[in-house]
């Protein structure tokens, strides 16, 4: 779907006209609307587009969108290797190195259309707002540059307006408030913190808070513990500093963060992509932005001959985390937006298998 004209959506708002494409994050403090996108593994796209307007998330369309069979997705780790890395992680804890750390697996099915229609992300974006409405939904539409991304993200990731700068780690997740555990909060908490510190890198001294901490937040087919951490930028702190104290997000890495990575680096099979990265906007003129956390994301690779859609689902895993209960938390987390993409979800919530 090369032919398909570069675009990005987020709730209300679209852009078209694409102007100029960088990696550079210092651009997001020269001048206009940039839709960005960031890799886990730190590969960042920042796309300034000319035309802004409100518009309405259209009605799904179904020839533009043909997603794979349900039994089409492979796990880059099946059960056995991942609920044997939840215990290769609490080995980790038990030794000292990490309190938590979050481990993920990407899902991967061949589009059945790729070349023809049926694979623009925005028809995708499209399914998502009615099967799976997000806070944070969105699209960025890039295929030359290699960014086809569809989130319907619940968490955010950096919120800006002015000098002030805002995050909403989400940590702790059940089917309803009252599956949510001890270890849920512990988990949140333990995420907070390290938020704080992120923050702290770039903010004036004293300024970093936490107005919200352990929310419960209801999403489509599952609960979530939510909180809120806020700062005032330091002077001559800009994009630059910004991500360079906080990305990757804490909430999806693990605490400490420089030992989380490396454990993630040794246990994870394959590149995380835009899953688990950032997805969203900077209004350079208005020194507003809403990146969200780059879950329930889906992502087209066309690296290959045959393109495939990714999408990623994982956990935190802290000393209290059981194998088969974070397995079943991240199958929890896909359900529900595989059918969506698959076109087998029903309004009536309940997922067709």
């Amino acid at each position: 779907m090369h032919d398909l004209a570069p675009l990005a959506r987020f709730g209300g708002i679209v852009a078209a006209d694409l102007r100029d494409v960088t990696s550079d994050p210092a651009a997001l403090d020269s001048s206009g609307f940039w839709a960005v996108v960031a890799d886990f593994e730190g590969r960042l796209v920042c796309a300034r587009f000319g035309d802004v307007r409100r518009e309405p998330v259209p009605d799904p369309d179904p020839t533009a969108w043909r997603g794979p069979a349900v039994g089409d997705w492979t796990s880059s780790l099946d059960r056995a290797a991942y609920t044997a890395g939840v215990r290769r992680i609490r080995e980790h804890i038990a030794a000292g190195e990490v309190y938590q750390a979050n481990l993920c697996r990407v899902l991967a099915a061949p589009l059945p259309d790729p070349h023809g229609t049926g694979a623009d992300v925005d028809a995708l974006t499209a399914l998502l707002a009615r099967g799976n409405p997000a806070p944070y939904a969105g699209t960025v539409r890039l295929p030359a540059h290699g960014v086809e991304v569809a989130t319907a993200s619940p968490e955010l990731f950096l919120r800006r307006d002015g000098r002030t700068v805002e995050s909403g780690p989400i940590k702790g997740t059940g089917r309803t408030a009252a599956d949510l555990l001890e270890k849920d909060h512990a988990e949140n908490v333990m995420i907070v913190d390290l938020v704080r510190n992120d923050l702290g890198r770039v903010c004036a001294t004293g300024s970093v808070t936490v107005p919200e901490l352990c929310a419960v937040e209801p999403h489509p087919g599952l609960v979530h513990l939510v909180s809120t951490v806020r700062g005032e930028l330091a002077e001559g702190a800009g994009w630059s500093e910004l991500l360079a104290g906080t990305f990757p997000p804490g909430s999806v890495t693990g605490a400490p963060k420089s030992s989380a990575l490396r454990i993630i680096e040794a246990l994870e099979t394959a590149p995380r992509g835009p899953y688990c990265g950032a997805v969203g906007w900077v209004d350079a003129d208005r020194r507003t932005a809403e990146l969200a956390v780059g879950i329930r994301t889906f992502w087209i690779d066309r690296a290959d001959a045959a393109p495939t859609l990714r999408f990623g689902t994982g956990a935190g895993i802290t000393w209290g985390s059981d194998p088969e209960r974070e397995w079943d938390e991240t199958e929890l987390k896909a359900s529900r937006l595989l059918a969506v993409a698959s076109g087998t979800y029903e309004e009536t919530g309940r997922t067709l298998r």
